[in-house]
């Protein structure tokens, strides 16, 4: 079903969040540097939302690696792999990125964004228990048909900002079809930095063709003293790319005053 969102914010060029809300403003177009983009940041549990190109929030794309977050998510609950240290072997095979060309565990696979690791992932998983998953999530589309270990490779699975954001709602409310401790094992495994008073969580997503990215994902969650706030953005065009776009979202939230300078 469609998740719409409160229409507390409009998309425009420079947005300034109501006083009351206790966040900053942030240039979307110039921190997006001209590619063609949306952000969503919604507090958990709360009404407060900031969109930037709503349109395109509602746009459904392939969710690449961040979709890794989902395949821990199912490996951990159904025993696919026994937990964050679980180490498989690499079977030598080239990789694109020196990083995957050696044995990993899940958390280091996770961090690395290892194709090979979560292809036996869901592999291991299988079509049954993954579409239940899915369905039961309510991810996206859902469709699978595109094989168990490619469908979220630019084939069949696609996913708006809008239902990323629910997903890493229900994921930091324990509201996901997984057990509770699973929910927490992955949520640790995305921390990706930390300072005073704040913790910075995500994954990154990549897609394009074999010699030119052209669509960035970046989703994830950040804490603020005793505020919680998930976000979802992604950016198309030549170059973009998921790493990249994880910067730009992590420049934003330094702007909203979410994120300190450490």
């Amino acid at each position: 079903m469609p998740w719409s969102f409160p229409p507390i914010l409009l998309s425009v060029l420079f947005q300034t969040a109501s006083p009351e809300s206790g966040i900053g403003r942030v240039d979307f177009q110039a921190r997006f540097k001209g590619f063609d983009a949306c952000f969503i940041l919604k507090e958990v549990g709360q009404d407060f939302t900031l969109t930037y190109n709503a349109e395109r929030c509602r746009t459904r794309l392939a969710p690449c690696s961040t979709f890794k977050i989902f395949n821990s998510l199912a490996a951990l609950d159904t025993g696919a792999v026994a937990g964050p240290d679980t180490l498989l072997k690499w079977d030598g095979t080239p990789q694109k990125r020196k990083e995957c060309e050696q044995d990993h565990t899940l958390a280091t696979a996770i961090r690395d964004s290892v194709l090979w690791y979560f292809q036996e992932v869901a592999r291991r998983i299988g079509p049954e228990r993954m579409k239940s998953y899915l369905t039961q999530a309510d991810y996206g589309n859902c469709d699978i048909s595109a094989g168990i270990d490619t469908f979220w490779l630019q084939t069949s699975l696609v996913i708006s900002a809008e239902e990323q954001i629910r997903f890493m709602e229900r994921l930091y409310t324990d509201k996901l079809p997984f057990k509770p401790p699973v929910m927490e094992q992955v949520r640790k495994m995305i921390v990706l930095r930390r300072g005073d008073g704040w913790v910075f969580s995500g994954k990154t997503g990549t897609g394009g063709s074999a010699d030119k990215a052209i669509l960035g994902w970046f989703v994830g969650h950040v804490r603020c003293g005793d505020r919680q706030f998930v976000f979802a953005a992604n950016t198309r065009g030549d170059h973009a790319m998921g790493p990249a776009t994880r910067d730009m979202v992590f420049a934003m939230l330094q702007d909203l005053g979410l994120i300190g300078s450490k």
